[in-house]
C-alpha cells in the first residue's frame, strides 16, 4: 500500500454523485428504513401543499413493477426556466441538492421538507423517475434515471386542474431489498390523514387490486381515540387544544386506566419518534399544570410527598402536533428528533391552558388528578418495598463469608451459587461467571463427612458454616426457607474420582441438613468435561468436550486417521475462563443435572451405606457391585 497522498487523491463529486456514493447520509441506510424513506420524501412534498391550504387529496399507488406513484391536487411544480440554473424548474428541483421553495416563508408557511434535498435524493436513488405536472391548463412530463435527465420537459396534453404526480422505482444497484411494506405505507398515510383534518388520502395496491380511503374530520381527536383502543379512559371527554396564532399547535390527550402510556409527537406532520424539545416542553407543561392545580385545591394525600413526571406519564395517551417555520433543527435528514429551541414556548402556553381547563371542568379534573395520585401512591409503595428488600439483603451480606464472590442481582429466582473445590477452581470460576446473577463459593478440599461427624464437629467446621451462611437459610432446626438467597445451588466439582467424592459429601450434607432444598428442586450437579479432544489440524480442526471414557473412545475412532490431540482436565482450575464458561457455567451452552428425591427411605439407606460408620455395609456394597465397574479411575 502506497503512503503517498497528493492532489490526485482529492475527488470532487458533481451533481447527485455524492448521494449515490453515500446514500446513508441522506436516507439513514439502504435497508428497509431507507427504502421507505424515499416514499416519505415524495409524500411529504404533497402533504406540505395540504398543510398550506393548496391540496385536498393525495393518491398513492403501489405498482406491480415495484414502483410508487404519488399524486396530489396541489398547485403543481412551476415549469418555467429557473433564472439561476438556466433549466426548467422541475429539472432544477429533481436534479440539484438544496433546490426548493421551502427556504423562506413565501411559498410555504410550514413544511415537512425543509432542506431541499428530498426530491433530488429520490431521483438519485431511483432507476426510473417520472414527474408529471398539471399547471396553467397544460400537462407536462419529464423522465430521469439515477439522477440523470433522460428527457426534456414535454407538454403532453391539456389539464383541467392542477397538481403533481411523481412515479419512481428504487435502484437495485443501491437497495438489496426493494419490496415495499403495504402495512408500513398504510400506517403513514393514515397518520397524515389524522394530522390534517379533512385531507383525503387513498392507497391503491395494484397487486391485490385493493383501494383504501383515509379521511378524518375529527383530526387528532379521532387519532387519540384510536390510540386509546380498548383501554378505558378515566373520563369520557379528552382534552383538545388548538392554536393557529403565532405558534401553530394542536394537542389531544387523555388518561386511561392502563399503566402503559403513549405520546406521539409530530413536527410539520413529520413523526418524531426520538422526541425532542417539543415533546419535552409538552411533558413539562402538563406536569406543572397538574402540580399547580393539586396545590391550589386539596393538596396531596398523606404519605405522598410530590407528583413526579413518572406519575403523570402513567396511563397518559397524547398526540402532539406542532407546526414551525424558519430554521428548524433536526437530528439528521430523516428528522427523528427535534432540536429547535423555539418549541420550548409550548411549555408555558400548555401549562396555563391545561390548568385553566382543569379549573373549568371540575368533574374531569377530579378524575384526572385521582388517576395521577393513584400512580404516585403505587410508586411510593413500590419504592418502599424495594428499599425494604435492599435493606434486608444488605443486612444478610454483612454476615457473608469473605471468600464468597456474590452476585449483584437481589432476585432469588434468577441467581445461582456455584460450589467449587479449591482456590484454583474458584479463581477460574470467578472469571468465567456472569457477575450479575452467578455467585461462586470455593471450599477447601473434601468437606466434613456429616454422616459420621458429631454435632460439635459440625458446628466447628468452617467450610460447613461458610456454606450455610452463603445459602442463607440456616440448617436443621433453624432452617428458614424464606431466607434462601439463590434459586439454583450448583455443585461444580472436578470430573474425576476425587471430584465425585466431594460431590457425594456435599449431597450428604444437603440431604441430612437441608433436605427442603433438594425436595424443592434447588440443588444441581454441574457437568464439567473430562477430556478436550481436537480432531484434525488447521482451520478444519474440530474440538470436542467429552465426559466419559466411552465417549472419548467414540470421538477418537471417529477421527479416521486424522491428527488427534487429547487433553485430560485434571481439575476445573486447569480450564481457562472461556472454556469453563462455555462448557460448565453459561446457561446457554452448559448441561446441569437437578438433584431429586423420589424415595426418602431408599435415599436414607444409600447415604447410610456409602457414608455411614458401618464399614461392613460398604464392603458388601463394593463386593456386590464390583463386576459392574467398567472404567476404574485409580
Amino acid at each position: 500500500m502506497s503512503g503517498s497522498y497528493t492532489v490526485r487523491d482529492i475527488q470532487v463529486l458533481k451533481g447527485l454523485e455524492a448521494v449515490r456514493k453515500r446514500p446513508g447520509m441522506y436516507i439513514g441506510n439502504t435497508g428497509r428504513d431507507g427504502l421507505h424513506q424515499l416514499v416519505w420524501e415524495i409524500l411529504d412534498n404533497s402533504v406540505d401543499e395540504a398543510l398550506n391550504g393548496h391540496c385536498t387529496r393525495i393518491d398513492v399507488v403501489m405498482g406491480t413493477d415495484g414502483s410508487i406513484t404519488i399524486t396530489d391536487n396541489g398547485r403543481g411544480i412551476p415549469v418555467e426556466k429557473h433564472p439561476v440554473t438556466g433549466k426548467n424548474t422541475v429539472e432544477t428541483i429533481f436534479g440539484n441538492l438544496h433546490a426548493g421553495g421551502k427556504f423562506d416563508d413565501y411559498a410555504y408557511k410550514v413544511a415537512g421538507g425543509l432542506h431541499g434535498v428530498g426530491a433530488a435524493v429520490v431521483n438519485a436513488l431511483s432507476e426510473m423517475l417520472v414527474v408529471e405536472v398539471c399547471r396553467n391548463g397544460r400537462r407536462y412530463a419529464q423522465k430521469f434515471s439515477r439522477g440523470k435527465t433522460k428527457s426534456k420537459l414535454n407538454e403532453i396534453g391539456k389539464a383541467e386542474s392542477t397538481g403533481t404526480m411523481v412515479t419512481f422505482r428504487p435502484d437495485p444497484q443501491i437497495f438489496g431489498e426493494r419490496q415495499f411494506s403495504k402495512e408500513r405505507i398504510r400506517e403513514r398515510l393514515e397518520t397524515k390523514a389524522f394530522l390534517i383534518a379533512g385531507l383525503e388520502i387513498t392507497l391503491t395496491d395494484e397487486a391485490d387490486r385493493s383501494v383504501e380511503h383515509f379521511v378524518f374530520p375529527g383530526g387528532i381527536t379521532d387519532f387519540l381515540l384510536k390510540l386509546c383502543g380498548d383501554s378505558k379512559m378515566v373520563d369520557a371527554q379528552p382534552f383538545h387544544f388548538r392554536q393557529d396564532n403565532g405558534l401553530r399547535l394542536e394537542i389531544a390527550l387523555a388518561w386511561t386506566e392502563s399503566t402503559n402510556g403513549r405520546v406521539l409527537s409530530f413536527v410539520n406532520s413529520i413523526p418524531t419518534p426520538g422526541g425532542g424539545t417539543h415533546e419535552t416542553a409538552f411533558r413539562n407543561g402538563i406536569s406543572r399544570a397538574l402540580r399547580g392545580y393539586i396545590e391550589k385545591r386539596n393538596g396531596l394525600p398523606k404519605g405522598i410527598k410530590n407528583i413526579t413526571a413518572e406519575d403523570v406519564r402513567e396511563g397518559l395517551v397524547a398526540v402532539v402536533s406542532v407546526y414551525l417555520h424558519g430554521n428548524l433543527e433536526f437530528q439528521g435528514q430523516t428528522k427523528e428528533r427535534l432540536n429547535s429551541p423555539e418549541a420550548q414556548q409550548i411549555e408555558p402556553l400548555l401549562r396555563s391552558t391545561f390548568e385553566a381547563w382543569l379549573h373549568q371542568n371540575p368533574s374531569q379534573a377530579a378524575a384526572v388528578t385521582a388517576r395521577v395520585v393513584l400512580a404516585a401512591q403505587a410508586r411510593t409503595a413500590s419504592r418502599a418495598a424495594r428499599d425494604e428488600v435492599a435493606r434486608k439483603a444488605a443486612m444478610r451480606r454483612l454476615t457473608l463469608p469473605g471468600k464468597l464472590a456474590d452476585c449483584s442481582s437481589p432476585l432469588r429466582d434468577e441467581t445461582e451459587l456455584f460450589i467449587v473445590e479449591g482456590d484454583s477452581a474458584g479463581g477460574s470460576s470467578k472469571q468465567a461467571r456472569d457477575r450479575r446473577f452467578q455467585a461462586v463459593l470455593p471450599i477447601r478440599g473434601k468437606i466434613l463427612n456429616v454422616e459420621q461427624a458429631s454435632a460439635e464437629k459440625l458446628r466447628a467446621n468452617k467450610e460447613i458454616q461458610s456454606l450455610v451462611h452463603s445459602i442463607g437459610t440456616g440448617m436443621a432446626g433453624s432452617f428458614d426457607y424464606t431466607r434462601l438467597r439463590y434459586g439454583k445451588i450448583i455443585i461444580n466439582t472436578d470430573a474425576d474420582v476425587d471430584g465425585h467424592h466431594i460431590a457425594t459429601l456435599l449431597l450428604t450434607f444437603f440431604y441430612r441438613f437441608l433436605p427442603q432444598l433438594i425436595k424443592r428442586g434447588h440443588v444441581y450437579l454441574a457437568m464439567p468435561p473430562l477430556y478436550r479432544i481436537r480432531v484434525g489440524s488447521g482451520k478444519k480442526a474440530r474440538t470436542h468436550y467429552v465426559f466419559t471414557e466411552a465417549e472419548k473412545e467414540r470421538v477418537v475412532k471417529s477421527g479416521n486417521g486424522k491428527d488427534v490431540d487429547i487433553q485430560r482436565f485434571k481439575g476445573l482450575g486447569e480450564m481457562d475462563a472461556a472454556t469453563l464458561k462455555s462448557t460448565t457455567m453459561d446457561p446457554a451452552t452448559r448441561s446441569i443435572l437437578r438433584v431429586g428425591l423420589d424415595d426418602d427411605g431408599k435415599a436414607d439407606a444409600v447415604f447410610d451405606c456409602l457414608m455411614g460408620k458401618d464399614v461392613k455395609k460398604r464392603f458388601m456394597f463394593i463386593k456386590t457391585h464390583a463386576t459392574e465397574v467398567k472404567d476404574l479411575d485409580i
